[in-house]
């Protein structure tokens, strides 16, 4: 398998993380869908990261979809998504807020990095930002309640997502507000699979 994207991306890391938690060997061709355009469209038309290209030569693209499907690659190994019901609705809810901050992030950066400052829209800036501290308001409350295994869906897209929004836009929430996001982070950014998927910007 092939991943293709920049680890800078929450969710190349992600998937990145993921293969490695369930010894799933692959390529990993570190590809911009910026700098390196043309050559990511000759791929995948789309120029959509993470684009994972299957064993037998398919295109898969969108994080969470290359991840259901990894699940079910490694069925022998250790699970990354819980499987009785209770447990996987809880990981789906923790992770459908964790990608909800990644997206709220993304939008942040480019509209600050992308748009001419005299061109930014400051009323859809704040609006972002209102939806970001939200997704990370309802994480806290529910990683204190019940945090989950930091090297399982939820504890790696929480973990991935809380380091990438530190790391482009800190200023957008305060940090001390999320102790237990943060912990959580803290321990999983200590497990090798977080190690060698360092972010690189």
């Amino acid at each position: 398998m092939v991943l293709i994207g920049m680890l800078d991306s929450p969710y190349v890391r992600r998937v990145a993380i993921c293969l490695k938690v369930l010894g799933l060997p692959y390529e990993h061709q570190p590809l911009s869908v910026f700098s390196d355009f043309d050559i990511f469209r000759k791929i995948n038309p789309a120029v959509k990261a993470p684009t994972l290209i299957t064993d037998d030569g398919q295109v898969l693209m969108d994080s969470t979809l290359i991840l259901v499907y990894l699940d079910e690659l490694a069925a022998g190994a250790p699970r990354i998504m819980p499987g009785s019901s209770p447990a996987r609705l809880h990981a789906l809810c923790q992770t459908g807020f964790a990608l909800a901050a990644c997206e709220k992030t993304v939008q942040i950066v480019y509209e600050r990095r992308l748009r001419p400052q005299e061109k930014q829209h400051q009323a859809w800036l704040d609006r972002v930002q209102v939806q970001l501290q939200g997704a990370w308001r309802q994480l806290e409350v529910s990683v204190r309640e019940e945090a989950p295994d930091c090297l399982s869906v939820a504890g790696i897209s929480i973990a991935v997502a809380w380091s990438f929004t530190q790391q482009m836009v800190p200023d957008a929430l305060e940090a001390g507000d999320y102790p237990a996001v943060a912990s959580l982070t803290a321990l999983a950014e200590q497990q090798a699979a977080f190690i060698a998927t360092r972010m690189a910007c």
